[in-house]
Parts: structure tokens; C-alpha cells; sequence
């Protein structure tokens, strides 16, 4: 075990399997020039979306973040199927962005994807702070709360 994999036994985060999309022909994460992309990934258990509707309307901020935080997992998850099992090879985290179903009005969007960053951060530590994008939109695919992706920094 690495140093991140005894950080989440420390924290109680077991890292889920990585889901195979469902819908479309997409690489769900892409290794290139030290970098690592994922694309987004859902609110979901074993495929079993956990989070539906809008914030403000359906789910409360609370659900909201618990609903990028479960996303955020899913980028992880990907991560380490990407880096086979070595979350040890993640020198940063660069970038998440996070896309968030709300109501007309809901200004609490940056609030929600909070949930993603701060699971970052517990995981990772200092090499879990990042730069962020939070979007409200008015759909989501499958009517989800929230998508999160993320971009890391790989070492040697």
C-alpha cells in the first residue's frame, strides 16, 4: 500500500470501482504529457445514480455536496483504474470542474462542488488544492445533480 492508500484507510474512503460508460464512445480518463484527464463522472454507486433533480428544487445543498462529493469518489476511482492502482503516481491535483442541475436563481452553486474539492483536499492533502470551475446548468444526462471532472499532474 501506498502513502494515499493508507491516507483513505486513515479517513475510511474505500475508492469504488471504476464504472464503464454507459452512452457514449469517450475515453474516460486520457494520459498524456504527465497528465492525467477524467472525464465527468456521476453521482453513482455500481452504476445506480444517487442524486436526481435539482438543487433548490429536488435535492438541498447538503445533498448537493454530498452528491459532487460521491462524484468526486468516481474521479478518484477512475484515477486509480487510469494509474493502475497507484494514486502514489498523482503529484497534483490541477483542475475540477463541477456542473451542478439548479433552479433559476440558486446562487449557492461554488458551495455545492465544495463536496468534490474538500474530498480532494482530505485525500491528497496539500497536493489536493486546485484551481475550479462550478456551473450551474439547467440539465443534466440522466437528470443527475452534479458532474464533477478532474485534471492531475502525474510524476515521473
Amino acid at each position: 500500500m501506498g502513502i494515499i492508500d493508507d491516507r483513505l484507510v486513515e479517513l475510511g474512503i474505500e475508492i469504488p470501482v471504476a464504472a464503464i460508460p454507459k452512452a457514449a464512445k469517450i475515453e474516460t480518463y486520457l494520459i498524456f504529457n504527465k497528465t492525467l484527464r477524467v472525464s465527468g463522472q456521476l453521482p453513482a454507486i455500481d452504476g445506480d445514480v444517487k442524486y436526481i433533480g435539482h438543487v433548490g428544487r429536488e435535492q438541498s445543498l447538503a445533498n448537493g455536496q454530498a452528491a459532487a462529493r460521491l462524484s468526486a469518489l468516481n474521479v478518484v476511482a477512475q484515477a486509480k483504474h487510469a494509474l493502475n492502482g497507484d494514486l502514489d503516481r498523482i503529484e497534483r491535483v490541477l483542475n475540477l470542474r463541477g456542473f451542478v442541475a439548479t433552479i433559476e436563481g440558486f446562487d449557492q452553486v461554488a458551495q455545492v462542488v465544495n463536496g468534490a474539492s474538500e474530498l480532494l483536499h482530505d485525500i491528497f492533502g496539500d497536493m489536493g488544492k486546485h484551481t475550479r470551475t462550478a456551473v450551474g446548468v439547467a440539465s443534466m444526462p440522466y437528470n443527475v445533480t452534479v458532474e464533477i471532472e478532474g485534471l492531475f499532474a502525474l510524476k515521473d
